[in-house]
């Protein structure tokens, strides 16, 4: 499966010119699990949680985000802010 992930977070290090995520994985998760995990939650830990129903888009977040120069977290092969 050939997928293009648009993105527009531009501070985000998986951020590329033409708005392009080039993330190997993301993972997107309802705003309510997101903001009651740590911040090192992300797409390697996905099948361990279970599905949720969002209702809209404005209640989803990319918890795949990663400060572009942060430092700390090992994630996806780089470091992520904590």
């Amino acid at each position: 499966m050939n997928q293009h992930i648009h993105c527009i977070v531009s501070d985000c290090h998986y951020y590329a010119q033409g708005n392009k995520c080039v993330a190997n994985e993301i993972l997107v998760a309802t705003d309510q699990f997101g903001a009651s995990q740590p911040e090192n939650v992300d797409a390697a830990m996905a099948k361990q949680y279970n599905p949720q129903q969002a209702g809209n888009c404005m209640e989803t977040c990319c918890k795949s985000y990663i400060p572009k120069g942060s430092k700390n977290i090992k994630a996806d092969g780089i470091t992520k802010m904590s």
